[in-house]
């Protein structure tokens, strides 16, 4: 249709005559002369609208189930890191905590001996295929270690020196089978020899047979000559069992060791032995007989309103 003067006036009036009948179609409401028209054209073009309404609602309910199921997963994510954060600063703060009871341990234990320690940090344990017990300590000649100095924690004998590199060296535990040191029963001072025997406790033999000696007695280092391999005092474990030798020249007893070998940490080889022997004096007080064995309980004495009537 070409662009004339009489086009231009049936556009205006086709205008015009639409809007007169919205303006009729408002005014009239429910009774509108055009609300037949409007409710056939709904019944026409409504199944039209379900049936299109149908067959998007699905691809719009799957697009927000994916945008969901992503913010679901990311607060997923977000969550599992934060928890695996925690637990490492969890894990962290209690090593750190039982590091420091560790350190405060070693150190009190040599402060009451007069042990001058290199404190180190156990990074490596012997060899599977190997019958010895022994760790391998990150501490070395570089730090003024060398052969046949003792080893200790802050329970008591770890062992003692047996390799030495620059920056590291080799301990030989106090638990192994070729392992020996010189003992001494606290209070009778009763001599012996104590041997390794792996897990089990320490077999201690004692010079004297007819030593008086018991279960709970304790057992510290006895000495070595210019405090190598052992210095004095160390420590060593309680007797758990008095075996009987009759007729023997020697007695022979079960002590089971302060140490716990198989978890440990911290220690310190001691570089300088102390100026006198500590004797006793590096053992853990004794519990006291009250303690020990705690009063019984003291029976309530009967109220007035539990006594039986009649009663005198």
């Amino acid at each position: 249709m070409r662009d004339t003067r009489e086009s231009r006036l049936l556009l205006i009036l086709l205008v015009a005559v639409a809007f007169a009948l919205i303006t009729v179609d408002i005014k009239g409401g429910e009774d509108s002369p055009l609300g037949g028209a409007r409710r056939a054209a709904a019944g026409l073009l409504g199944p039209v609208e379900r049936g299109a309404s149908g067959l998007v609602d699905p691809v719009a309910g799957t697009i927000r189930a994916v945008r969901d199921a992503s913010t679901h997963q990311q607060r997923l994510d977000q969550i599992t890191r934060e928890n695996t954060e925690l637990r490492q600063r969890l894990a962290s703060s209690d090593t750190a905590a039982g590091r420091t009871k560790q350190l405060d341990d070693l150190l009190r234990t040599a402060g009451n001996g007069g042990y001058t320690i290199k404190a180190a940090q156990v990074i490596a344990i012997g060899a599977a295929q190997g019958f010895s017990w022994t760790i391998t300590i990150d501490a070395g000649s570089d730090d003024g270690l060398t052969r046949d100095m003792t080893v200790i924690n802050g329970q008591g004998l770890v062992g003692r020196v047996t390799t030495v590199a620059p920056t590291t060296a080799t301990v030989l535990l106090a638990s192994d089978p070729g392992f020996t040191a010189g003992t001494r029963l606290e209070g009778s001072d009763e001599i012996g020899f104590a041997a390794g025997q792996g897990s089990s406790p320490m077999r201690v033999q004692l010079l004297n047979g007819r030593a008086q000696v018991k279960a709970g007695d304790r057992v510290v280092t006895f000495g070595s000559q210019s405090g190598r391999p052992f210095v004095p005092g160390v420590p060593v474990g309680r007797v758990v069992e008095v075996q009987a030798t009759p007729g023997e020249l020697t007695k022979t007893v079960l002590v089971e060791p302060y140490v716990q070998f198989t978890r440990l940490d911290l220690i310190g080889v001691v570089v300088v032995p102390p100026r006198s022997d500590p004797r006793d004096g590096v053992l853990p007080p004794k519990p006291t007989a009250a303690a020990a064995n705690p009063p019984a309980a003291a029976p309530s004495k009967p109220t007035a309103a539990s006594t039986p009537a009649g009663g005198n």
